[in-house]
């Protein structure tokens, strides 16, 4: 195995390199370096500092970067497919058209992070922080994202085809025209949402807070899913099915 830990990267320049089995655990000191298009190929980052590096287009499948420091990174487009980031920070980073499909992201912080299109399929984004994050169009199917913060974040158009919201923080967050067919959202809180367009067939909506939230125009929303949430109050919803929830659940539009 190439060891280089403890190696100062600051500013370095590494495009286009292959750093197979390279280790770079902890003291590793790679911020503001340029490693675009570079090939991490079995690399261990664990823990690593990599604070504003470039990583565009880097191919950093199935990569251990447990703890890592990405903070306002560069990873536009970059291959993370597989790749273990559990607890890392990615707060600010570019990941536009990233490829960050079955990765662990669990526990980790990507709090204002540009994820524009980004393939998130199937990935472990349990108690994840994606508050204020842009997520349009991005493809989330069959992600776990139980206990995620989404607050503010915008999910424009995105696809959220069978994923897991249960308990989820989705304040003010913007899901206008995403597909949320077959999501759970059991006990989930979409205060002040905007669900506008939203495609919401099959949706398990039991115990969610819908406070405010804008349903106007949704599609396949039913009078059933809507009859089990925690509230509608002050919630936005086309003509016939609000008077028909008023007249039968009339609780669900008191101040909780």
């Amino acid at each position: 195995m190439y060891g280089i830990k403890e190696a100062n990267l600051n500013e370095g320049y590494l495009e286009r390199s292959n750093i197979k089995r390279a280790n770079l655990i902890i003291e590793a000191d790679p911020r503001e370096a340029s490693l675009k298009k570079s090939y991490f190929a079995e690399v261990n980052p664990e823990g690593a500092n990599l604070e504003r590096a470039n990583f565009r287009e880097a191919n950093i499948k199935g990569t251990n970067l447990i703890g890592a420091n990405f903070q306002k990174a560069n990873l536009k487009e970059s291959y993370f497919e597989g790749a273990n980031l559990r607890e890392a920070n990615l707060e600010g980073a570019n990941l536009e058209g990233a490829n960050l499909r079955e990765t662990n992201l669990k526990w980790s912080n990507l709090r204002g992070a540009r994820l524009h299109k980004a393939d998130l399929r199937e990935s472990n984004l349990k108690e994840i922080n994606l508050e204020r994050a842009d997520l349009i169009k991005a493809n989330l199917i069959m992600a776990n994202l139980q206990g995620a913060s989404l607050g503010e974040a915008n999910l424009q158009g995105a696809n959220l085809r069978g994923v897991n919201l249960e308990g989820a923080d989705l304040n003010w967050t913007i899901l206008r025209g995403a597909n949320l067919t077959g999501a759970n959202f059991i006990g989930a809180n979409f205060e002040w949402a905007s669900l506008i367009k939203a495609n919401l067939e099959g949706a398990n909506l039991e115990g969610a807070k819908l406070e405010g939230a804008n349903l106007r125009e949704a599609h396949y929303l039913s009078f059933d899913q809507l009859s089990k949430v925690k509230t509608l109050h002050n919630t936005k919803l086309n003509g016939d099915i609000l008077k028909s929830l008023k007249e039968k659940h009339p609780t669900l539009f008191e101040v909780s």
